[in-house]
């Protein structure tokens, strides 16, 4: 019964987001929390999420040597992430990038914020991403799981719509955070 509340839910609220909301230009996905600003692609990382990633504009005072010491020390971050769940060494090594407004960057140190449990601090970096790039995929299916984590299922359901707006209901990061919908409240679950 609760399962087919929340998809009827869902549903809803998907149905009112794809009404209300004007056409959009295409969201684009790239692994790994976003892309470094202004920097090639890099390999993709077949076990990392993927996000939308905004356009990019090189600015004047940036060099390609700036540009691929962003993206090692971008790739070194996620690494102390999701290899080594070390969330207070990866929000050193984000800030030290010196690019918390990329939507990539901010999501990034919300996410370790909420693995260490502040999350307050953790919701001040997600609106930062998020204000960043209001279509970073992965930053509201973080978010989203947030949401749930503070007993916000609603918000989480609406985060939920969000991402079928921008990237559709296959996308992993629907997915993902569907099924952590789909679970009853007060599991303990951690995500």
């Amino acid at each position: 019964m609760l399962k087919s509340t929340i998809r009827l839910a869902t549903l809803t609220l998907f149905s009112m987001a794809l009404i209300a909301s004007p056409p959009s230009g295409p969201a684009f996905a790239a692994g790994g929390g976003g892309d470094p600003p202004s920097a090639s692609p890099p390999p993709p990382d077949k076990s990392a999420p993927k996000a939308s990633t905004k356009s990019k504009k090189k600015s004047a005072k940036q060099s390609s040597a700036d540009d691929a010491a962003f993206r090692q020390g971008y790739h070194a971050a996620h690494a102390t992430i999701y290899e080594r769940n070390d969330y207070a060494g990866a929000i050193e090594q984000l800030k030290a990038l010196g690019h918390d407004d990329n939507a990539g960057v901010a999501n990034l140190i919300g996410y370790s914020y909420r693995k260490l449990g502040d999350y307050k601090l953790s919701q001040a970096w997600y609106e930062r991403a998020l204000q960043a790039d209001p279509n970073h995929v992965l930053t509201w299916q973080y978010y989203g799981l947030w949401q749930i984590e503070q007993g916000n299922r609603d918000q989480a359901s609406y985060h939920l719509s969000r991402i079928a707006a921008i990237c559709g209901t296959g996308c992993e990061e629907y997915r993902s955070l569907a099924a952590a919908l789909e679970k009853p409240p007060g599991t303990g679950l951690v995500y």
